[in-house]
């Protein structure tokens, strides 16, 4: 049976889509759909550090056919905040699991400032982090030939219905969403059929929700007890570091997009990998 080894943060742990009592999310779903072995790795909170410290040794101990590596939004909004070390991060572990001959998935990330709604004071300093790990991942992409979504890109991706009420996770639609854009990228290239993905027992993941948005009660009273919760866990750390943005952007203004120029070295060997037997 084909395995799939799912790396990444609530996203893809599920967080937005909860279904009897848990989250499921768009890794579940595209496996479901597609009949194959899912080993979801992903943990809330985890930033490309944790990937390839923690989540990349049990995604390489399973000898998956198709991974998933999906991060960048904990690093873009959390402090210290490092491209060059998020991108040495993202390499290393794409590059191991290409090693080991997986597919890999990876995503171009949508501009999280944008979706809160913040004011321009917060959300530009977010968009040029988000932009600076997008061309991290980019850049990775192209030297290890994965399977990259575009869903800053995508409008789709910043219709409302995507996202659930705390706007940083993706809605049971959002969530569909993830799984059909991966299914068609992987179905244009001819991987679903080189992996044998093809035939009776796979399909494309429906797009529409299986249970209906929750009411607006239902979104108050989990912003009042859960959603407040969250709010408070993350204000230790996200609040401040958005305040010292802000800060800094109101004091020195906007450094220029264009100087951006993420290198990222020559191609990791498998050597180098850790956890890669050689």
């Amino acid at each position: 049976m084909t395995v799939f080894a799912a790396l990444g943060d609530s996203t893809t742990a599920g967080y937005g889509d909860r279904v009897k009592g848990a989250w499921r999310g768009w890794a579940p779903i595209f496996a479901a759909a597609l009949g194959v072995k899912l080993h979801n790795l992903a943990t809330s909170g985890a930033r490309a550090a944790d990937l390839e410290r923690d989540q990349l040794p049990k995604a390489l101990s399973v000898a998956p056919d198709l991974a998933a590596v999906l991060i960048g939004t904990n690093d873009t909004l959390r402090d210290p905040f490092d491209s060059s070390r998020f991108a040495g991060h993202l390499e290393r572990t794409v590059a191991a699991l290409r090693g080991a001959g997986a597919e890999v998935l990876t995503i171009r990330l949508p501009d999280p400032g944008r979706m809160f709604g913040l004011p321009g004071s917060l959300a530009r300093p977010l968009a040029r982090r988000m932009a600076e790990i997008n061309e991290a991942a980019d850049l990775v992409a192209a030297r290890y030939d994965t399977v990259h979504f575009d869903a800053a890109g995508d409008s789709d991706s910043y219709d409302r219905r995507m996202w659930s009420v705390d706007r940083l996770h993706p809605s049971e639609r959002g969530h569909r969403f993830l799984a059909c854009s991966y299914f068609d990228l992987l179905d244009r290239r001819g991987v679903l059929e080189r992996l044998g993905l093809v035939g009776p027992s796979s399909g494309r993941p429906s797009p529409e929700p299986s249970s209906p948005p929750p009411a607006l009660g239902a979104q108050a009273l989990w912003m009042a007890t859960a959603g407040s919760a969250w709010v408070i866990r993350r204000s230790t750390d996200l609040l401040p570091g958005l305040l010292r943005l802000a800060w800094a952007e109101w004091r020195h203004g906007s450094p220029d997009l264009d100087i951006l120029d993420l290198d990222l070295g020559s191609p990791v060997r498998p050597d180098e990998v850790p956890g890669k037997v050689a």
